[in-house]
């Protein structure tokens, strides 16, 4: 039974973080997540925020406007958090998560 436990209460934290791919049409935009630079084009974003948290997107180039879009941990469910949920209540806190991509297009004249 403490095995079982112990794999619940596991199971239960790893399902508390989430994970999306940000893609952005120009290849040469610098991606910031929250204000970290996250990579040129194409980048990765990892958190365990809880259910209704925003994350701020910014994409600057040289030559083009800066661009800023916002995401939030309210897009999909997460079926590992509603589990955990019914046996520990405190998974319920993530039982949202990211898509798992996110597109956005950068346009401009450079």
């Amino acid at each position: 039974m403490q095995k079982i436990l112990s794999l619940l209460l596991i199971f239960c934290f790893v399902s508390c973080s989430s994970t999306t791919t940000i893609i952005v049409s120009d290849k040469e935009a610098k991606v910031f997540v929250n204000g970290e630079y996250k990579g040129l084009g194409t980048a990765s974003h990892t958190d365990s925020k809880i259910v209704g948290s925003s994350s701020i997107i910014m994409l600057k180039r040289k030559g083009c406007e800066t661009q800023i879009h916002h995401f939030s941990k309210t897009e999909e469910i997460d079926y590992g958090a509603l589990i955990g949920g019914v046996f520990v209540i405190v998974p319920f806190f993530w039982i949202m998560k990211y898509k798992d991509t996110h597109i956005y297009e950068m346009n401009c004249d450079a």
